[in-house]
């Protein structure tokens, strides 16, 4: 996925609607920030009052030490005051924070499962993977601190200025100088800087994604010894993010010396010019003394705001991944109205389908096909004929091209996804397991379902007997890996969970390829019975396991080159025979 390139501004508008419905929180925060930055202001003014009243005292015989002590219980309270106002306001910012954040949480979960496959198919996982969580956070603790910390410099920037013009309105015209050019400073790093932060978070994309595939291939690199290879290619894409995060943290980190520099100057001509007019009389001690006060509080803010650059641009660069990820082309929505009654007999029909991932590159082409049901379909040829591709579309995984498919007489394009998924059982090539239990794995996708259920799947598929070896047995608790049992046994289980949901359609994209002859042929015999009243479609390369279909369907190209029975189509000496003679003349079986 290309980089997002839109302006900040675009984002920043986003954000703002993402916050939006907190508003009540965001106005109660905004005003007790309010009411911290009055006070606060106020401070540096009573300290001057206190101070002039030292000034006065020590020139005219004794200090009023009754005043003095009032004046400063006064700014004590008002120092006190501000600070529970101050945490207030914070408390209310990580409140409405943390609600922003779950609500974006909750829109990306949600966006996931209305994600077509493609979509999945085409982007990396650790990509995916870092959007969702990675950017996410970011994204989070960005809002966390701009929201917190940006209102009150607004605010006593404002009340601090109004001070400052009370006090000496030709000293504050020459702190109000040095806004202009810290603001020039600032628009001109910060353009540089967001495309940094905006590569610095692809390059953590990629990080993610590259480790991923390690990980979920490591045995595969230790078995072709690639280590030294995997650990350049991943010294390269950390070089690349290193690269990314040093530009982006060396110009961010340009801000902030910056604008001190430039409030630092602005502070020297306030320090002469007070001087000045103190030894003119025009200004006490102590007013210059609560002015200084004044410029150094109307530096801060901008010194926080610099601060807050590098995250801030992180933080943009995260919202416009994030939100990339949420105008993701979504699936086509289901249709309204009740579900169907009917009960499903597993006929399905292809009329004149063609499909393609990409539309200049056709894959299938015109197909038309009907299963009655009850038969068993079995699907052979080539890599890349469009055998799984054929099975997807049934299972509306992608959707067609141009024609259609119907199950038991009515498009699937007009049912539900969940009802049309509802009427078929699938059994993949790579088995899919989670970290729970053996029977709650069978369970999956299965409501309420008693455990004698679980076990009638289990005995039916021949999985019974390994999982009564284990342990726990059916309690057996397994990873996401199924790293404590066997390939075999995983797609045991998964054939298992298919069965449990009484399909009216069987699907089985090379469901026996990872397991051994013996295992093969119990999964075998169990299938034998459970298609009995199901249409079943079998992807197969090895030809032995399909002998038996109704029919066999041979593509190639995404065509139907041949179809008959396994006999008719060794009499014909075509495509068929020629991969059967391929198989079971090179020692891989006998079909005799």
């Amino acid at each position: 996925m290309k980089p997002d390139r839109r302006p900040a501004a675009g984002t920043g508008r986003r954000l703002i609607g993402l916050v939006r419905p907190e508003l009540r929180l965001a106005g109660a925060g905004a005003l007790l920030g309010l009411i911290a930055t009055a006070l606060t202001v106020t401070g540096p003014l009573l300290l001057g009052r206190a101070t002039d009243l030292i000034v006065y005292g020590v020139g005219h015989g004794g200090v009023d030490m009754a005043s003095l002590a009032r004046q400063l219980l006064t700014a004590v309270g008002v120092f006190a005051m501000a600070s529970v106002c101050a945490w207030g306001q914070l408390w209310l910012t990580g409140e409405m924070v943390a609600r922003t954040a779950s609500r974006l949480r909750e829109r990306v979960g949600a966006k996931l499962d209305r994600l077509p496959l493609a979509y999945l198919d085409s982007q990396p996982r650790g990509d995916v993977l870092s959007r969702t969580t990675n950017d996410v956070e970011t994204l989070s603790q960005a809002l966390n601190q701009i929201l917190g910390q940006l209102l009150t410099p607004f605010l006593t920037v404002i009340g601090v200025t109004v001070m400052m013009v009370r006090i000496a309105p030709d000293l504050a015209v020459v702190v109000l100088l040095t806004v202009p050019a810290s603001m020039v400073v600032a628009g001109a790093i910060a353009k540089r800087t967001r495309p940094q932060f905006t590569a610095q978070a692809e390059a953590m994309g990629a990080v993610n994604a590259y480790v991923d595939e390690m990980i979920t291939g490591q045995s595969l690199v230790k078995v072709f010894g690639r280590e030294r290879e995997i650990a350049t290619t991943f010294d390269r894409y950390n070089q690349t993010l290193y690269g990314a995060a040093r530009k982006a943290q060396m110009l961010s980190g340009f801000m902030a010396p910056g604008m001190f520099f430039i409030a630092g100057l602005g502070f020297i001509a306030v320090a002469v010019v007070g001087g000045l007019k103190v030894a003119a009389g025009t200004l006490t001690v102590g007013l210059v003394q609560a002015f200084i006060q004044y410029a150094q509080q109307f530096n801060q803010p901008i010194g926080q705001l610099a601060s807050m650059a590098n995250l801030i641009q992180s933080g943009l660069a995260s919202a416009s991944r994030v939100f990339e990820f949420l105008d993701a082309p979504e699936e086509r929505p289901d249709p309204e109205g009740d579900p169907r009654r009917d009960t499903p007999r597993g006929r399905v029909a292809f009329e004149q389908v063609s499909f393609r991932y990409t539309p200049s590159t056709p894959l299938i082409e015109d197909l038309s096909l009907t299963v009655p049901p009850g038969s068993t379909v079995a699907i052979v040829g080539p890599t890349g004929a469009g055998k799984s591709t054929l099975v997807n579309l049934i299972m509306r995984f992608y959707e067609v091209t141009s024609g259609r498919i119907t199950v038991d007489g009515i498009d699937i394009a007009t049912l539900p996804r969940a009802e049309l998924r509802g009427r078929i059982g699938m059994v993949l090539q790579d088995p899919w397991l989670f970290n729970g239990t053996i029977a709650a794995n069978i369970a999956y996708g299965a409501d309420d379902v008693p455990r004698e259920k679980v076990v009638e799947a289990a005995m039916a598929t021949r999985a019974d007997h390994f999982i009564r070896t284990l342990p726990d047995g059916y309690d057996t608790v397994i990873d996401e890996e199924g790293s404590n049992i066997s390939a075999g046994e995983k797609q045991l289980i998964t054939i298992a969970r298919a069965f449990l949901g009484n399909p009216a359609i069987l699907i089985l994209d090379e469901a026996t390829s990872a397991v051994d002859t013996r295992t093969e042929a119990l999964i075998q015999h169990g299938m034998a019975s459970l298609r009995v009243g199901r249409t079943g479609f079998v992807i197969a390369h090895r030809l032995s396991t399909i002998r038996d279909a109704d029919t066999i369907l041979v593509m190639d190209s995404g065509s139907i080159v041949e179809h008959g029975t396994h006999d008719q189509l060794l009499a014909a000496r075509g495509t068929y025979a020629r991969l059967h003679a391929s198989q079971f003349t090179s020692g891989r079986g006998d079909d005799s």
